[in-house]
């Protein structure tokens, strides 16, 4: 089993909402990952997002259903990913967790797969 799976138990549905909406609100501010979104309006990135955290984290299998395997890698193969890059993605995503209340086993949970996601999309020096 995932270990990450047991994180839609602890948290629910309405936490990886937010956690998502905070994020695309830290997104919308930052004018590099701001560049991956040519579309005025984020709120389909957003909902993709969520539901691909719903899955990932242990709940419904949404994203699966609409868009297939998540792919990860391969969907974002065609922006420049590097290590400033994801310094930036993370630090989106970590101000977006200090938004929501966690326990602090969920949150270091959740920090780990965050990481381990980042490093693993870094696909230029």
């Amino acid at each position: 089993m995932n270990p990450f799976q047991s994180i839609y138990e602890a948290i629910g549905e309405e936490k990886i909402q937010q956690l998502t909406h905070y994020f695309y609100q830290e997104v919308a501010q930052n004018e590099e990952l701001r560049k991956l979104y040519p579309e005025e309006d984020l709120k389909p990135a957003e909902r993709r997002l969520f539901l691909f955290l719903l899955q990932v984290f242990g709940g419904p299998q949404t994203y699966s259903e609409e868009r297939g395997h998540p792919r990860l890698r391969m969907r974002h193969l065609n922006w420049k990913i590097d290590g400033k890059f994801r310094n930036h993605w993370m630090n989106a995503m970590l101000s977006a967790m200090d938004q929501i209340d966690l326990e602090p086993e969920v949150r270091e949970l959740m920090l780990g797969y965050f990481v381990k996601v980042a490093n693993h999309m870094v696909n230029h020096e």
